[in-house]
């Protein structure tokens, strides 16, 4: 597979979505074989006393990290790029990437959570694709680090429900209901 078509397939790093575009990087690097300099410091320079699989390792770290360091550069919104300091290290350009836009992630996760916790079935789309936005939150709050245990994300569902709507499916009791509702994503997918 060319390079240029799996670094297309990586979500664009804008700025709020760190820990997906991370997550896909290391991903795509990986399956490449080209997540060496992700995982190693760079490794001591070449002498004439270095043995075969010294050099070896340098000329694959070195291959790794230059190829690395683009692909993550071409997945990343030119007006965050322009912000990022050139570094000479894929695993620092990471690094700085996550210090510096980490915190995008953790108001991302507030936002997402007072969404999840405050949503109201209105009526104007099916209860079903209610329940998929709701799942679809939850699954985005799971790549921020924050995962949503099912009786809770049932119970955030019950509460998003009108008053009839809701007592209907308490009846069904809250064990019943966590068991419809796993069976409801295994239908969706």
């Amino acid at each position: 597979i060319p390079f240029h078509s799996l670094a297309s397939s990586v979500t664009v790093f804008n700025g709020l979505n760190f820990s997906e575009w991370r997550e896909q990087v290391q991903f795509h690097l990986g399956v490449m074989d080209l997540d060496l300099a992700l995982l190693n410091d760079k490794p001591a320079a070449i002498t004439d006393s270095s043995s075969a699989d010294e050099k070896s390792f340098y000329k694959a770290w070195e291959r790794s990290n230059r190829l690395s360091l683009m692909f993550m550069r071409m997945n990343i919104a030119n007006n965050i790029k322009s912000t990022i300091p050139q570094t000479e290290s894929a695993r620092e350009y990471l690094t700085f990437v996550e210090e510096r836009f980490c915190s995008a992630d953790k108001s991302l996760a507030g936002t997402l959570m007072a969404e999840l916790t405050t949503m109201k079935f209105g009526g104007s789309r099916s209860m079903q694709n209610h329940i998929i936005e709701m799942t679809y939150i939850a699954a985005r709050l799971q790549t921020l680090g924050m995962k949503v245990n099912d009786s809770f994300l049932v119970q955030f569902i019950l509460n998003s429900l009108p008053p009839e709507r809701r007592q209907d499916l308490r009846n069904k009791g809250i064990i019943q209901l966590t068991s419809w509702f796993k069976e409801l994503v295994k239908d969706l997918k």
